[in-house]
């Protein structure tokens, strides 16, 4: 597998860090505004050539791609589709082999804390699920589940062929918390047997899934995340490493050592289906010293999380018998 640091497409010190760890692959995340125009080959170009140049392999795209039009049936949807069809063309003439995307309308990921004090007084994000139903004027955001698998097979019909011929996979990411509705929003992606359904719709090595190990422990049990890394096997393209404590209505961010997960039985799991795709800290607690204007990712907490990482890795092998 592939140690990878997400990073933000402007170099900052973090792109250090994670050459003096020793990782050498990046995944770029960016709000999905117009200026990064992917569609472009030559920016495209652009900014994996300065990954090289930094001595980091651009492996995978995160965010970045405006995709809400072809979510909830927009206007804009064809034209969208378009767009990110010539983005994954693309990224295939470059070789950068995922992109991760989610069916999640109107707003991604949602928290009702980024400053819950954890381990040592460490930021850690939480939520509360009675607190954002709470919120008003939601009816103005409607739409179905119906809906939104009416639009996603029309993505899958429209996008797979591109990304099969380009040689890209489409990293499906869960819904984050694993909810629905969330703030009066449906969602589809929250639970196994969705997943499943969603893979059968094409049965192709480009329809595939990032494998978010807390979004799936909190669709169903933490016990069971190493098993549903085995069911899943090939179709994961990517994978987020990451825990919380609690359940989906309500549960904190933990330190990668720390949460309701058997972290060493997910990486026996990565090893046993073969896993040779990027995988990458998430999510980790702003430490002292950390400014917090990113949550979740900023730079001590990922330190710490690579190295226990590194440690779970040669655990396996070492019982293995695959490392001296």
């Amino acid at each position: 597998m592939k140690f990878a640091m997400c990073l933000e497409a402007e170099v900052t010190p973090k792109w250090t860090h994670a050459r003096q760890m020793g990782v050498d692959h990046a995944v770029v995340l960016g709000p999905p505004e117009p200026q990064w125009r992917l569609h472009e080959y030559g920016r495209l170009l652009a900014l994996k050539k300065k990954f090289e140049d930094a001595g980091l392999n651009l492996v995978a795209i995160e965010g970045m791609v405006p995709m809400d039009e072809m979510k909830y049936a927009g206007p804009g949807r064809d034209e969208q589709i378009e767009l990110f069809c010539q983005i994954v063309r693309n990224m295939g003439a470059l070789e950068i082999p995922v992109i991760c995307y989610s069916w999640m309308v109107f707003f991604t990921w949602a928290r009702t804390s980024t400053t819950t004090r954890g381990r040592g007084g460490a930021l850690v994000t939480s939520y509360e699920h009675h607190l954002t139903s709470r919120a008003p004027g939601t009816d103005k955001l409607r739409i179905t589940e119906e809906q939104l698998w009416e639009t996603y097979a029309y993505f899958l019909r429209r996008v797979v062929p591109v990304a099969e011929k380009a040689g890209v996979r489409l990293a499906l990411h869960p819904d984050d918390p694993p909810l629905s509705p969330v703030m009066g929003v449906s969602r589809i992606f929250g639970k196994p047997e969705n997943y499943d359904r969603a893979m059968a719709m094409i049965e192709s090595e480009a329809n595939a899934i990032c494998f978010c190990q807390a979004n799936f422990g909190l669709m169903d049990s933490p016990a069971r995340v190493p098993d549903m890394i085995r069911h899943y096997s090939d179709r994961i393209a990517f994978a987020h490493f990451r825990d919380v404590r609690g359940v989906a209505s309500n549960f904190v961010e933990t330190f990668h050592d720390e949460g309701h997960t058997d972290m060493f039985a997910c990486m026996q799991a990565y090893r046993d289906i073969g896993f040779t795709g990027p995988i990458r800290p998430d999510h980790a607690p702003a430490m002292e010293g950390d400014p917090n204007i990113h949550p979740g990712y900023e730079a001590l907490g990922r330190l710490f999380a690579i190295g226990y990482m590194r440690g779970l890795l040669e655990g396996v092998d070492k019982s293995r018998g695959n490392i001296g």
